[in-house]
């Protein structure tokens, strides 16, 4: 008989067990259903595609890169002829004139003396009728024709204003020049070579910005990712204390165990709560820092999609230093500033040669200048600077010197790059190690927990039995969950350096990789 009421009170019991599990779980899925409702699920590769498309880092490095093609166009327009048109209009102190008074008071005595006593012979008959027969005219005839023009002559020169105003005071013009150079030592050439160089710089620099981005985008779509799996692993923690105080009270209600059991019951119930409201604080950051990195303006919170991974086996940090030689951005950069520096001093050089022009000027139109000057000059420059205090000179010593210093810093960034794929490389393996040993130990966690709760509710357990099995369930589940998180940042951070940072996504889709769901 009491055997019969014992059994009904345990199946009573295990009812009342099912009811709060299934209630839970209700409870669960209705808080799962407005959490989706107000959150957007958001999956790697969409994130991807929003950073590549919105990012402002990114978007600036390629404003940073057409700015670059536009001075490399500049650059290209130094060989061409350059028309300009000028307007000018000057104010003197004075009229530019000149006084020939000094000569026409030296000249009319002398006009006005063969004028009146002047005696001329031979002089040519001007009639040409006459001239065949008489070529030349009588003495007195002759003296009468030429004392005659004297006498002309000299009324002019006692009419004409012998100070003469070359240029007014007030005068302006407007011309256009035109200036080709044709040539510069090599200074237009080293000046194109150098703007081609730096666009070629800038594009490095988007990669380098898209590299960063990859790895950033991985630290917090993966983190967002880990702080939800998290927060569902408290969660579980949570009702399950919720459960294990459940049975404590009842428990305690019969008799079963002590009070001492039902506080430490208690105890842990507050904890996992506290727990699960950090978690989900933690949550709440992280999916701010994303929306930063996608550069959302909307109030989004996000749900990640994409699982957390690894892969049991990934190339040596051979294959990636190899890699990193030939693909860094980094590298290819100060390469590139390498071949920047022998164009300074290209440029440099070419200051010790003379610059040679084709030029020329025409008046379109004027007022009041003087009727002297031409319409129109052209003609051709040569500038040499022969001596300049050296300043030339030194300018093309500092120049070998930039090109030396870009040598050493192209062998420090190598050896920095290859130590830091060596550390990433080192990391991933030791995520890996961990991974490997965390799924054995969650095995036998969840059996322990089975064994620990089953002798529990059979009143041969305590409740810090029970407590200490869950706990040691959850922090093998967040361990796996953060050692697969810290595999995904090394792995991004490797391939940053490799210079392959878009590789991630082949090594997260590969055929091998596990996807590390809880």
């Amino acid at each position: 008989m009491y055997q019969r009421i014992e059994i009904l009170e345990n199946k009573t019991k295990l009812n009342m067990r099912i009811l709060v599990i299934l209630l839970s779980g209700l409870i669960g899925l209705t808080a799962a259903g407005q959490e989706t409702n107000q959150s957007q699920p958001l999956s790697f590769d969409e994130a991807l595609q929003k950073a590549l498309l919105q990012n402002e880092t990114l978007q600036q490095s390629v404003m940073h890169q057409r700015e670059r093609e536009h001075e490399l166009k500049a650059a290209r327009a130094l060989r061409l002829p350059q028309i300009s048109v000028a307007a000018s209009y000057m104010m003197l102190s004075d009229d530019v004139s000149i006084d020939m008074t000094g000569v026409r008071d030296a000249i009319t005595p002398l006009y006005g003396a063969l004028s009146q006593f002047g005696n001329f012979s031979n002089v040519p008959n001007p009639d040409a009728a006459t001239s065949g027969m008489m070529p030349v005219l009588p003495d007195n005839i002759g003296t009468t024709a030429v004392r005659e023009q004297l006498k002309n002559g000299l009324l002019k020169i006692e009419n004409t204003d012998w100070n003469t105003v070359l240029q007014q005071k007030n005068f302006g013009m407007v011309s256009t020049g035109v200036v080709w150079p044709l040539f510069t030592g090599g200074k237009i050439n080293a000046a194109n070579r150098a703007a081609r160089l730096r666009v070629d710089e800038s594009s490095l620099k988007e990669r380098q910005k898209r590299g960063a981005l990859y790895s950033e985008l991985t630290q917090r779509y993966f983190g967002l990712a880990l702080a939800y799996q998290v927060k569902e692993v408290r969660e579980e923690v949570l009702n399950a204390m919720q459960m294990h105080l459940s049975d404590a009270e009842k428990l305690y209600e019969e008799g079963i165990v002590a009070k001492a059991e039902l506080l430490h019951a208690q105890l842990y119930h507050a904890q996992s709560e506290r727990e699960y409201k950090k978690a989900e604080r933690d949550y709440k950051v992280i999916n701010e820092s994303l929306r930063n990195t996608l550069a959302e303006d909307e109030e989004i919170r996000f749900t990640p999609i994409t699982s957390l991974f690894y892969l049991k086996e990934i190339e040596s940090s051979d294959f990636f230093k190899q890699m990193a030689r030939v693909d860094n951005p980094q590298l290819l950069e100060i390469a590139s500033k390498q071949n920047l520096a022998k164009e300074g001093v290209h440029a440099e050089r070419s200051s010790f040669m003379p610059t040679i022009a084709a030029m020329g000027n025409y008046n379109i139109v004027d007022y009041q200048l003087a009727h002297a000057m031409p319409d129109y000059m052209a003609g051709i420059t040569l500038s040499w600077k022969i001596f300049g205090g050296g300043a030339t000179h030194h300018k093309y010593k500092a120049a070998r010197l930039v090109e030396d210093q870009v040598q050493h810093i192209y062998y420090k960034a190598t050896r920095d790059i290859e130590t830091g794929i060596e550390k990433y490389h080192q990391e991933i393996h030791l995520a890996l190690e961990q991974l490997e040993e965390l799924e054995t130990a969650k095995k036998f966690a969840a059996e322990y927990y089975r064994i620990r709760h089953q002798a529990f509710l059979e009143g041969v357990a305590t409740s810090t039995e029970v407590v200490d099995a869950s706990l040691a369930v959850t922090k093998v589940k967040i361990e796996q969950l953060q050692a697969a998180y810290q595999y995904e940042v090394a792995l991004a951070q490797m391939l940053e350096l490799a210079g392959i940072p878009e590789q991630f996504n082949h090594y997260r889709n590969d055929i091998n990789t596990i996807q590390l769901n809880q």
